[in-house]
């Protein structure tokens, strides 16, 4: 009885048709041993062979994520932010906030005498501390097998001997032209005679190389109180910025308990604020109230109760998220079942609303970034975002070290007693979220990277998955919608869905803007399955991006 139980949980997340018969165009990668799961197959790779070292799923994500750091510079880097989930072989899991804060000298006063009447995206202003390099040291320190210097040695020779810039990351860096004109360091660093690399291009970047090996060596103290330091101060102080050396000294990241919901007997995890992962589960709760597993998960009712549950959770997310060190925001009642039923009920099946407010809780008296998952054969999955928030963050690139800075700050406001309101040492709402799920021996991590693009992106990746029966490669294909605001009838759909489907849909009054057929406006996404009965993982990767789930190859012949 108990084999058959198992066999027909692990069906859930096979094709439900035969392989020759899917509508997917790739398999799942299968094996006993690890998996990374990245946007660029060199920093998949990376993890890979980390793996194979005998690295752990942390190890593994950090040599991969660094990698990313050279090979996909406008999406991430050291001087962005990081935040991570890791399920524990054992099965407890673990969440890691590693977000900075806003300079002591960012105020909202600051600002306006400036002339500004928001954080601006672009400059040295929208700064915040970066908390990339803290959160590899805290993720290391806790578990991490392999020693620290090693993770950076496929990063450091891709900075220093170069690497073929591939499809998705040219596009991006042609697109990235005019920002990085404006910087100094930037057009010297990122362009070749103010050009952009083709695809194909060797790119090396020897600057980049160097503040690597630092860190290699030194740990994040290069990067927090050293020479890296020094520049990322030297540099701010000479576009006359706020970030100061106490700043950069004083950061330390902050371990959290995840967050979550039931969704149809699976229990789904996000980070509390001041991200917004409560987005995603405020969607599912709002989902779970109709009966999506009945509907064809293309149809355009279904598609139709997901945008407008979307609009419901995200006019929550507008009032209601920021820092939780200094708002009075409940997320336990964002999340809460009831709270989801009284707001399910104003949602029309037939008709799209164009407005909805913020709900009333009881409250006590577009972005660019990478995703990727890995998990090893103890079954320790790590679900890891990092970011540089816009393309190519602020523009503003370090002396001396090749790196851009984020620009995390212009996601303040500066409406007085907004939960988001800028101040001194304040962290900002934050877009990037990891995800995982898990239900009896199926445990997955899971991702998609896009501004505002990502809670409603991994509340579709859950129902495909669990409402209809698709696994995770299917389900990180299929067509997605994405709506980049807070308001209107406006939503961007792939143009995979059948002609009838959308006429369906503006039919109901939704203002259908088609997008390719994968359109990055969707967000690339990655995914990894440990399956603790047999011992067994999966890996999943997005073709909206250039990467690949690449296993941990098994070790064929003998030592020598």
């Amino acid at each position: 009885m108990r084999a058959t139980a198992l066999f027909a949980l692990t069906m859930t997340l096979l094709p439900s048709a035969p392989a020759q018969d899917r509508t997917q165009a790739r398999s799942q990668v299968i094996t006993q041993r690890g998996i990374a799961a990245t946007s660029q197959t060199l920093a998949s790779q990376a993890g890979a062979i980390i793996l194979a070292r005998g690295g752990s799923a942390v190890d593994a994500a950090i040599a991969a994520n660094a990698t990313l750091t050279v090979v996909e510079p406008m999406m991430n880097g050291i001087g962005g932010d990081l935040f991570a989930i890791v399920r524990e072989p054992s099965g407890k899991l673990t969440g890691l906030n590693s977000s900075g804060p806003a300079p002591r000298a960012l105020t909202p006063d600051a600002l306006r005498a400036k002339g500004h009447t928001t954080v601006p995206e672009e400059g040295i202003w929208g700064v915040t501390v970066p908390g990339c390099v803290e959160g590899w040291a805290q993720l290391h320190r806790k578990y991490g097998k392999l020693p620290w210097a090693d993770l950076f040695a496929p990063a450091i020779h891709y900075a220093r001997h170069g690497y073929p810039v591939t499809e998705w990351i040219a596009s991006a860096w042609q697109s990235g032209v005019p920002k990085l004109t404006n910087d100094d360091n930037a057009r010297r660093v990122f362009l070749r005679d103010g050009l952009a690399p083709k695809v194909g291009e060797l790119f090396r970047n020897p600057s980049l190389a160097a503040a690597l090996e630092l860190i290699a060596k030194q740990g994040p103290d290069a990067f927090y109180k050293g020479d890296i330091a020094k520049a990322i101060v030297k540099t701010a102080r000479r576009h006359g910025g706020p970030l100061a050396a106490a700043d950069l000294a004083s950061y330390q990241a902050e371990w959290v308990e995840p967050i979550s919901t039931d969704y149809r007997g699976w229990r789904v995890f996000e980070l509390p604020p001041n991200s917004q992962g409560l987005a995603a589960l405020s969607m599912l709760n709002l989902m779970e109230r109709f009966d999506l597993p009945s509907y064809d998960p293309f149809s355009a009712s279904a598609f139709h109760l997901k945008i407008e549950a979307q609009k419901l959770a995200y006019a929550d997310l507008n009032r209601y998220v920021g820092e939780p060190r200094t708002s009075r925001i409940s997320t336990a009642q964002l999340i809460s079942k009831p709270y989801a039923a009284a707001r399910a009920a104003l949602i029309n099946p037939d008709k799209a609303a164009c407005e909805f407010d913020a709900g009333s809780p009881q409250l006590p008296s577009a972005g660019d970034t990478i995703y990727l998952s890995t998990v090893d054969s103890s079954g320790m999955v790590v679900s890891l975002i990092q970011s540089i928030y816009l393309s190519f963050g602020s523009g503003v690139v370090v002396d001396d070290y090749g790196f851009h800075l984020h620009n995390r700050g212009a996601l303040f406001t500066l409406d007085k007693g907004h939960p988001n309101e800028l101040a001194p040492g304040k962290r900002p709402f934050h877009t990037i979220i990891p995800g995982y799920m898990e239900k009896g021996t199926q445990h997955i991590g899971f991702g998609i990277m896009g501004g505002l693009n990502q809670a409603q992106a991994h509340a579709q990746f859950v129902s495909y998955i669990v409402d209809h029966g698709m696994n995770i490669q299917a389900a990180m294909e299929a067509p997605r919608f994405t709506k980049l605001n807070f308001s209107g009838c406006d939503v961007k759909i792939e143009r995979r869905l059948p002609t009838n489907i959308i006429e369906n849909l503006r039919d109901r009054g939704h203002y259908v803007q088609l997008e390719p057929s994968f359109a990055s406006a969707m967000g690339g996404g990655q995914a990894v399955i440990h399956d603790s009965a047999h011992k067994v993982n999966y890996g999943a990767s997005d073709p909206r991006k250039d990467g690949a789930a690449v296993p941990e190859p098994d070790a064929w012949f003998p030592k020598r």
